[in-house]
């Protein structure tokens, strides 16, 4: 067992990253962050002594982490919450590169789940096929997907 814990804990930490954006991806605040971060290990840990190796673990770490946090985002819509309001900012945008990266991300979480992913996996410059493979499409699929992406993006900065 205590190998197991060991080669979870190396693997969180080598994946860490990717687990991150994913979450910050579907989340409001830092607060959120965290709670989906949680909820991703929660999942990891599951599957992790059934991990059979059919696809990367980078991919199987992905697929986890998206599917983790698109449950919990249908999750949330059938409830109304309030959120609590703090005194600090940890989204706050210092700078003009920063303020931009975050009208994108504003954007992005304006698109469905399933795009949102796809959008996600094209920026971390995945492969169409790594991606189709992630969320169950083919890569021309893919392909088709985030041309209507882009195009939908584009809508959205005119708006």
């Amino acid at each position: 067992m205590e190998t197991l814990q060991t080669e979870f804990a190396q693997m969180v930490g080598k994946h860490k990253s990717t687990i991150y954006t994913v979450c910050f991806m579907f989340s409001k605040d830092s607060d959120e962050v965290n709670d989906l971060f949680q909820e991703v290990l929660i999942n990891l840990w599951k599957g992790f002594g059934s991990y059979q190796g059919r696809s990367s673990l980078s991919t199987w770490i992905w697929k986890v982490s998206f599917n983790t946090c698109i449950s919990l985002e249908r999750k949330r819509r059938k409830f109304d919450t309030v959120p609590l309001t703090m005194d600090i900012d940890l989204f706050e945008d210092k700078d003009e590169d920063s303020k931009q990266i975050r009208r994108l991300y504003d954007r992005i979480h304006r698109l469905p789940p399933f795009d949102r992913a796809i959008v996600m996996l094209w920026l971390e410059n995945l492969s169409y096929e790594e991606i189709g493979e992630i969320v169950g499409i083919s890569a021309k699929n893919v392909s088709v997907r985030l041309f209507r992406i882009k195009e939908e993006l584009r809508k959205m900065s005119n708006k």
